[in-house]
């Protein structure tokens, strides 16, 4: 199994910080993930580099007293160049089916959680988490489910080593 867990409630929206950390909320969540993914038989993790993210990694990675990797391909979805409002470009492609210009990025964001071993914990974004397995389902709208903090999300590999969504995060 390989766990994708959305990143604890931010201390700020999208639009108002660029990279916060959690909120007291955040911190809660981030704990209580922690003691569920352990019961669930994860074993290591890797973080998008956002602080959000790798605070709500942090418990799970102290007690696991492993290293917590960071891995970029993971991270929040890239904003084109062109873009200048980064909030309503957001807003409008979460209502749309996925750009050509995406392509690569969502493409290494499935190849950089196909390769993890087993028990891993991918604590990642909303977006990503939606790119992710919207890849694995085959599908091209850009919002697939709606990831509450702190979710996970399963995903297990099939026969022939293909990954499979076994439960969306609430």
């Amino acid at each position: 199994m390989i766990y994708l867990v959305r990143h604890g409630e931010a201390a700020a929206g999208w639009g108002e910080h660029l990279d916060p950390g959690l909120s007291t909320l955040g911190q809660e969540q981030a704990r209580n993930v922690s003691s569920t993914l352990l019961s669930l038989g994860a074993t290591t993790a890797i973080s998008s580099p956002m602080q959000r993210c790798r605070e709500t990694a942090a418990p799970f990675a102290e007690q696991i007293t492993a290293p917590l990797e960071i891995v970029g391909a993971i991270s929040e979805i890239e904003t084109p160049g062109h873009v200048v409002d980064r909030v309503s470009w957001l807003r409008t492609l979460m209502q749309s089916q996925w750009p050509a210009e995406m392509t690569p990025w969502r493409e290494g964001a499935l190849e950089a959680v196909n390769a993890l071993p087993d028990g891993t914990t991918v604590f990642s974004h909303f977006v990503a988490i939606n790119a992710i397995v919207g890849k694995i389902l085959d599908k091209e709208d850009v919002l697939i489910f709606k990831p509450g903090h702190c979710s996970i999300t399963i995903l297990e590999r099939d026969t022939s080593g293909n990954l499979q969504v076994k439960a969306l995060g609430q």
